[in-house]
Order: structure tokens, then sequence, then C-alpha cells
């Protein structure tokens, strides 16, 4: 596991036995624009076949930020569920957590970090991320059911 302590003391950690799943669910599910409705048995499932990043308070421990990687470990990641708490953000946390969870990739071996956001392009380039210069290149395949624009929650398509 892995593990780093940022100048004020908050505490970043892979160990996912420390992760509040239950607020990462809440965050996720209720807040986050590309996991709205997301259950529970779902996020657990998610985190479980991921490397997790999370983020702890100093003094009290409590988790205020969290990420998940999809990894082979070896080759290519996908940065995903980038979350930081409402009360946290404004102090850097999430560019601060974006940059190690890079430089812990780079120390494995990984040389290709993706990520998708709709909102946070200049948190990821100030740590290096830059948009895709060919992306006719990649392909996508989405087999997620629709999504009603006014509520965020899915639908049967009737």
């Amino acid at each position: 596991m892995f593990s780093l302590t940022r100048a004020d003391g908050h505490l970043l950690s892979t160990d996912p036995a420390r992760l509040d799943l239950d607020r990462v669910h809440r965050w996720l599910s209720t807040d986050a624009y590309w996991a709205l409705g997301r259950d529970r048995e779902m996020v657990a499932r998610a985190f479980a076949g991921s490397l997790p990043f999370g983020v702890y308070r100093p003094g009290d421990g409590q988790q205020v930020a969290v990420a998940r990687v999809v990894t082979d470990r070896t080759t290519f990641a996908w940065l995903c569920d980038v979350y930081v708490d409402r009360a946290a953000r404004g102090d850097g946390l999430g560019g601060w957590l974006a940059a190690a969870v890079r430089d812990h990739l780079a120390e494995l071996g990984v040389r290709r970090i993706l990520l998708v956001t709709n909102d946070a392009h200049e948190v990821y380039a100030r740590v290096g991320f830059t948009p895709l210069e060919v992306p006719e290149r990649w392909m996508n395949l989405d087999q997620r059911p629709p999504v009603t624009p006014i509520t965020g929650k899915e639908h049967s398509g009737d």
C-alpha cells in the first residue's frame, strides 16, 4: 500500500480498508454528475476492483476526498470517480490528489493515464494532463442506459 502526507497533515492512502464507502457512495450517487443514482453495491464493487486513493483530514482522520484508478498497474490506467468533499474544496486537495495518483502510477511504470471531465480541465492540466491530440483514434462502447437530463436518473427508455 502507498501513503503520502501533505505538509498540512492531510494523509493520502491506497489502503482499501480505510475507505468510508458509505461516504463515498453518498458523494458519488448524490453530488457527482457522472455517478448520480449509482447504488451502494455498484460503488463497493467498483472500488474493490480498482486501486483506491482516499484522502483523510488531519486530526480526526475523516475522509475528505477519493479517487479510483482502473489499471493493470503496468501499462495503462483510467483515473475516475475523483471527488473532493464540498467542505474541503478550495485548498488544492484535488490537484494534490491527481498529482499523487500520477506519481504513484509512474513509480509502477504506467505511462498512459486517461480521464474524462466536464468541468475540471484546469485542475488536471496543472499536473500535466492534456486533451487527446488524436481523438478519432480512440473508440468507445457505451452500454449505459439513457439518462433523463432533468433528473440525472436512468430510465427504461419506454
